[in-house]
């Protein structure tokens, strides 16, 4: 069994988004990026389709040399490394979603895409998936890659025999509150000793915090990760513990994929993303999987993008090949290839998108995905979120793992929000 490749996803967000592109040298150092014939993109293994990819080196290479590298290890921090030091800039530069709102503060050290023409395509991509790569001042620094929609995965047999709702549908309704979400946890294991309904009381947290339209930061710099709406997800993810719906186990570990693979795991709440982490790292577990709703409304988890940095000497060139690498149908075709749940409607109705997953019992996905994506809500997303997210979602983690005290861990979480907060000016 293999680890999910977005398992150690969140080791590399807990630096401070302070750091991101402060402080850039506007040295006279030249650019080795694009000379007008070359054309220099970079991107990491799975950002892209391969297939859309190799496309557009054919498509585009009787004018340019698209040279498409893929960079290993931290990406974001080579990316900056090579910003900061003003040498060997791509032109093109994918730009993780989890990172997204760090680049924006430092806007001008990329082409603003709506002189571009930008615009002009808007309505063909989700709104709200459009918005977030967009500065306060208004420049549009990312164009819409992928996104994460997150539902219900489920074991088919499992939830049947413990007499929970089993089809897709009759889940999604029947599930479709966080309080009946929790029952169905209790009596799953009532019905199956030795099950849990979910991994960890992160899942809880963290999809409670996304269903919202509100994180940690607001517009004016204030931290909000005190209110009500943490507040609500801190109190469910503490009540799922308390009603033993979830384990103890550490998401993405060996132990968790052996407890998937033998129906002690048999729901996780997971982005689109994860249909591609659970066929490669429990194969034997083809068939039993369906996939629904998740309770309340769905959020969201991952997706990225591509910019144009200022050292692009051929932006408008630069530009046709984003759009076109990132239209409908090469959308689709990096969801086949990678798992890049597309960012355009259109594409949900293609029927590259639309055959039948014998993985998951010959569910097709897309019925579940696609209306998800679109209800996802609009929210805020501020520089600062990833830092001062960060200790809350390690003290619920250590309530779920380690059964600290959750008002202990809660007071722990706001000490140190307070002093991160005050040590990036942002008010308390």
């Amino acid at each position: 069994m293999r680890l999910s490749r977005r398992g150690l996803l969140r080791a590399g967000l807990a630096g401070s988004a302070a750091t991101a592109l402060g402080g850039l040298a506007s040295g006279c150092a030249v650019p080795t990026g694009s000379t007008g014939r070359n054309m220099v993109l970079w991107y990491w293994d799975g950002g892209l389709g391969d297939t859309v990819v190799k496309n557009a080196k054919a498509r585009y290479g009787a004018d340019v040399a698209l040279q498409a590298v893929k960079i290993g290890g931290y990406y974001r921090s080579k990316l900056l490394t090579t910003m900061t030091g003003r040498a060997r800039i791509p032109d093109i530069a994918g730009l993780k979603g989890e990172d997204m709102a760090s680049y924006l503060p430092n806007a001008d050290q990329f082409v603003d895409l709506r002189t571009l023409g930008a615009d002009g395509y808007r309505d063909r991509y989700l709104s709200w998936k459009w918005d977030q790569g967009i500065a306060d001042d208004g420049t549009m620094v990312g164009f819409p890659i992928d996104c994460g929609p997150v539902a219900h995965f489920y074991q088919y047999e499992v939830f049947r025999k413990a007499g929970l709702p089993y089809e897709p549908g009759d889940v999604s309704a029947g599930l479709d509150t966080w309080e009946k979400f929790f029952a169905a946890g209790e009596q799953l294991k009532k019905r199956i000793p030795g099950t849990c309904l979910l991994s960890d009381v992160n899942a809880v947290f963290e999809n409670v915090v996304t269903q919202g339209s509100a994180r940690y930061v607001d517009r004016h710099r204030h931290f909000i990760g005190d209110q009500d709406h943490v507040r609500r997800a801190w109190a469910l993810a503490v009540e799922a513990k308390r009603r033993g719906i979830v384990s103890d186990l550490v998401s993405g570990t060996p132990d968790q994929l052996s407890a998937l693979q033998d129906g002690k795991l048999p729901s996780q709440l997971n982005a689109s993303w994860a249909t591609n982490d659970i066929k490669t790292g429990v194969p034997r577990t083809k068939g039993r999987w369906r996939v629904a709703q998740m309770p309340v409304r769905p959020s969201n988890n991952g997706g990225s993008f591509l910019s144009i940095t200022k050292e692009c000497r051929e932006p408008e060139q630069a530009f046709r090949i984003i759009t076109w690498m990132l239209d409908p149908a090469n959308q689709a075709q990096g969801f086949v290839d990678a798992g890049l749940f597309p960012s355009t409607p259109e594409s949900y109705g293609l029927k590259t998108l639309r055959a039948p997953d014998p993985f998951f019992g010959g569910q097709v996905t897309m019925d579940v995905f696609g209306p998800a994506a679109r209800k996802i809500a609009v929210a805020y997303n501020s520089p600062f979120d990833v830092a001062l997210g960060q200790p809350l979602k390690d003290e619920i983690r250590n309530v779920g793992v380690l059964g600290k005290n959750p008002d202990q861990a809660w007071k722990d979480a706001m000490s140190k929000c307070r002093r991160i907060a005050e040590h990036l000016g942002v008010s308390v």
